[in-house]
């Protein structure tokens, strides 16, 4: 199927979203705390309200499920799935890793999305056999085979008492060339840009992995979680370039 259209407005409206979330910068940001210890700005709120606004209008059939709350069931086998500002921590404090994070799923498999990064000036787009785009530019994984020229990422470190593979993951990124961290969605950027191999996400939902599977699975990538399938709602991630995948595998996927 070509969603040649659905990226198309996809693209306008985060875009255009991403352009209101930013005068908050200017207004002052409102914000609270969920009860999962996340933030949530009035911007989150806002933006979330235009982007299930513009997808009504152009998808009238089609379901939506937000992460502040936008629920709607779809009539069409298709489902929007909505970040309204992924990494608003970094939103908050005015780095550039945040965006805007828009998936579409078909027959309940991620299909094609968007990932909007206004402050660093990239958009990824991807569709099932589309291939994957940076800015209007092709991009594919690395070809880096070996754990000391590979890097990995690793998010939600602040986290770390609550996992029971902890210990594991100290060791398990002590054996790569490199580490970095620059929250999920920019991390799983980095690995379909060929900038990193490796991407562990120990607490995820939908809304942050639904446009980063198709992005990255496009781009020559793997997407698994730690129960070894490839459900993006299983509230964690595994992300590799085909080199590394057997090692995830075999080191997380059904071991705790």
């Amino acid at each position: 199927m070509n969603f040649e259209r659905e990226l198309a407005i996809a693209r306008r409206i985060v875009t255009r979203s991403a352009d209101l979330s930013k005068k908050h910068f200017e207004a002052g940001i409102e914000m609270e705390d969920k009860s999962d210890d996340s933030p949530v700005t009035n911007a989150d709120r806002e933006a979330e309200v235009y982007l299930s606004a513009a997808l009504e209008e152009a998808f009238p059939e089609d379901g939506q499920m937000g992460e502040e709350g936008v629920s709607k069931p779809s009539r069409s086998g298709r489902t929007w799935i909505i970040d309204p500002i992924d990494g608003t921590r970094d939103f908050i404090r005015g780095n550039a890793q945040w965006g805007v994070l828009l998936g579409l799923e078909v027959d309940c498999k991620p299909a094609a999305g968007v990932a909007h990064f206004p402050i660093a000036e990239k958009t990824y787009i991807a569709s099932a056999g589309g291939g994957a785009w940076c800015n209007d530019r092709r991009i594919s994984v690395s070809n880096v085979d070996r754990l000391d020229r590979a890097v990995v990422c690793v998010n939600g470190l602040q986290n770390n008492k609550k996992w029971p593979h902890r210990d594991l993951i100290l060791d398990f990124v002590s054996k790569f060339w490199c580490f970095r961290s620059f929250s999920g969605s920019p991390d799983v950027t980095m690995v379909a840009s060929g900038q990193a191999d490796v991407w562990i996400e120990s607490s995820a939902k939908a809304w942050d992995l639904c446009p980063m599977k198709v992005i990255v699975e496009e781009a020559g990538g793997k997407f698994f979680n730690f129960e070894g399938t490839d459900s993006i709602y299983a509230g964690n991630a595994l992300v590799c370039t085909p080199a590394f995948e057997q090692l995830l595998r075999d080191t997380f996927v059904n071991k705790f």
